[in-house]
């Protein structure tokens, strides 16, 4: 498998300072957007992790929640101190995956990966999410320019930030255990890698990787495995099933940037070329995307894949879509106007939909807008603190992390925001003293999820107060009920770690 020659100048649009300057204007976009826009959900569930900084958590390793928690510490409590290096890590994985491709082929594969990666709708329009996707996808990516660096320089010593980065993106989400299984797959097909079984470097970075994953083991250990449960848990056992795999291959496509994943198809089977002869480059870029690319496949074929799962693969398809582009000849052919026309139309609607989750174009959309999650909360919190003032409501209660996280963000200096259910995913912070619930408090629900039938077994009394609706344009999106709760009966809340 080869690539283009760089026989001729690049374009701007391919050079180092055109690629910078796009970075950098996107990432304005970005930051503005990361500062204006309220949180998802779950940002604002990790929003808590942060506030409480530990070696790991129920859903996810810890990784998120201590980004989060520096950003607190620069900037306040604040939805732009969630973001904030959320939206820095783009730069750093632009920049490795621009390294990472010049070592692997050549700029001219470089110049086109860096721009099909930021003009992915994954990239560009979710690059300001706090999810444990961001330091997942930034660490493996990192984990591939060291073994870039590796391949090219020959020197052993890159193991060991091939071990610390690898770690690192253990400790941001489970999924990059496929990685190492990766890694070692490419060490036993290429005849030219296995010289490395005999590099103590290469033992010393696998040890670095699982010292960095001891504090998610420690804290897993002394929490009955509950996080292993809970996402090891996930593989498919049930029968077989169609249904959701060309879901699944839709949603890869459609994050991808359909244009740039119509280029990714023949530049992976131009690669394979290069994996059938061993070669050392095409090898591990697609080995070390291989075992999670097979296992969400599998899955796939069992219950559905979230369409966030696939994001540390992304900078790899951008390389075969690149691969595939940068070996085509001439300036000009249909191929090389869709990998344009891709780019083009993945900035066009990065920008737009940037600027729509600050301010919304329409609320037509409701729910099936994908940014609806954004909206109406500012005034849900207005509303909820003059109810919560005029009932002498002493907390505030919910049954929903999502929900929880939300309020707990737009009620911080008012009213303590507790949900009574799932506990073990408070176990970081210092429980809620039993005396607050003495006091009258309400009880908040989604109507969807509303749980009030429930507190009639803890609370004597429970009175439906009103009901709030969070609204984009006038558009409703979902009704929220408020009840009045009070006479505590018997213990509020439920076990950290129930049988």
């Amino acid at each position: 498998m080869t690539t283009r020659p760089e026989t001729e100048e690049l374009p701007f649009f391919l050079r180092p300072t055109g690629l910078a300057l796009l970075v950098a204007l996107l990432t304005a976009l970005k930051l503005f957007a990361a500062s204006q826009a309220h949180f998802v959900e779950d940002e604002a569930y990790y929003r808590i992790w942060g506030l409480f900084p530990a070696l790991s958590y129920y859903d996810h390793p810890p990784m998120i929640g201590w980004w989060i928690a520096l950003g607190q510490a620069l900037f306040g409590d604040t939805i732009l101190a969630v973001r904030a290096l959320v939206v820095a890590s783009g730069v750093v994985g632009s920049l490795a995956l621009w390294r990472t491709a010049s070592l692997l082929f050549n700029r001219r594969v470089a110049g086109w990966a860096v721009l099909f990666l930021n003009t992915s709708l994954l990239v560009g329009i979710g690059g300001i999410l706090a999810t444990p996707d961001a330091p997942s996808v930034l660490f493996w990516g990192l984990s591939l320019w060291a073994l870039a660096e590796l391949s090219r320089s020959r020197n052993a010593n890159w193991w060991l930030v091939v071990g610390l980065m690898a770690g690192l993106g253990l400790l941001s989400k489970y999924s990059v255990l496929f990685l190492g299984a990766g890694i070692v797959l490419w060490l036993l097909w290429v005849p030219e890698a296995r010289r490395w079984w005999t590099s103590w470097q290469l033992w010393a970075g696998g040890l670095i990787a699982v010292l960095c994953f001891l504090p998610v083991l420690y804290w897993n250990h002394l929490h009955e495995w509950a996080s292993f449960y809970k996402q090891f848990g996930r593989a498919g056992v049930s029968g077989l099933t169609a249904k959701y795999i060309f879901e699944f291959l839709g949603a890869v496509a459609g994050l991808m940037n359909p244009l740039i994943a119509v280029l990714a198809v023949p530049g992976a089977i131009k690669l394979a070329g290069g994996l059938k002869s061993r070669e050392t480059a095409a090898s591990l870029l697609l080995l070390t995307v291989l075992p999670f690319l097979l296992y969400l496949l599998y899955h796939s074929l069992h219950a559905r894949v979230q369409a966030n799962w696939p994001a540390p693969l992304f900078p790899a398809f951008a390389m075969m879509a690149a691969v595939f582009v940068a070996g085509l000849p001439g300036r000009g052919g249909i191929r090389l106007g869709v990998a344009r026309t891709g780019v083009a139309l993945g900035l066009a609607v990065a920008v737009l939909v940037q600027l729509h989750a600050v301010w919304p174009v329409t609320g037509q959309f409701a729910r099936k807008d994908p940014t609806f999650q954004l909206r109406g909360w500012p005034e849900i919190g207005a509303e909820l603190r003059s109810i919560a003032k005029q009932e002498g409501a002493g907390f505030v209660a919910t049954t929903s992390y999502g929900l929880n996280g939300q309020l707990d963000f737009l009620l911080k200096d008012d009213v303590p925001v507790i949900q009574l259910t799932e506990r073990i995913r408070y176990i970081m912070a210092k429980a809620p003293d039993p005396d607050l619930f003495d006091r009258p408090g309400l009880y908040v629900a989604i109507e969807r999820r509303d749980q009030s039938r429930n507190l009639a077994e803890t609370f004597s009394t429970v009175e439906k107060l009103t009901e709030l609706t969070r609204r984009v344009k006038g558009v409703p999106l979902e009704t929220l009920n408020i009840y009045k709760i009070d006479g505590r009966t018997r213990p509020v809340l439920e076990p950290v770690l129930p049988r």
